[in-house]
This record gives C-alpha cells, structure tokens and sequence, in this order.
C-alpha cells in the first residue's frame, strides 16, 4: 500500500515537472533588431548578472533574463557555464 502511494506521488511530481519544461525558441538564429546574434561570450556574461537581471526583471518588463535571439546550443553552454562560475560551481561542496 504504501509502495503505491510512494509511486503515485513520484509520478504526480513528475508530471507536474513535464508539464514545466521549456518549449522551443522560434526567434533562435534569428537576428535582434542590431542585426547580432547571441553566442557563447554573451551567454555567458546573461549566465554571471543573470541574479541581477532576475530581480531587474521582476519590476521592469524591458529587462530579461535570456537572451531569445541566440545561436542556440553554444548560447545554452554559456549561459549554464556563467551561471557555474559565479554559483562556485561544485568546487565549493569540495
């Protein structure tokens, strides 16, 4: 019995986190209106304010946290990689 909740409630909760994923980025590859496009070098400085520009965010509507108009995988690894360094990435649990 209550193997079948346990399970119940995993799969209530992984449902809910599904339901949470990230759909796919039309303006990828597409230019901004300065005619750039975000790469890795500027994922990685929106991954490093990204506290910043959250809190930003939460008070101004011209202000977001991730750049929609990038180049996509290397963008993403940027971002993820900056968010990393200024978090102390794992060398810190050491």
């Amino acid at each position: 019995m209550r193997k079948a909740m346990l399970l119940e409630a995993f799969s209530l909760v992984l449902l809910v986190m599904a339901g949470c994923t990230a759909g796919p980025n039309i303006l990828a590859h597409t230019p901004a209106s300065n005619g750039s496009v975000a790469g890795f070098r500027l994922g990685m400085w929106h991954g490093m304010i990204s506290p910043f520009t959250f809190i930003i965010s939460l008070f101004s509507n011209n202000v977001h946290m991730y750049g929609v108009h990038n180049n996509g995988g290397w963008y993403n690894f940027g971002f993820v990689l900056g968010a990393g360094i200024l978090f102390g990435g794992s060398g810190k649990a050491s």
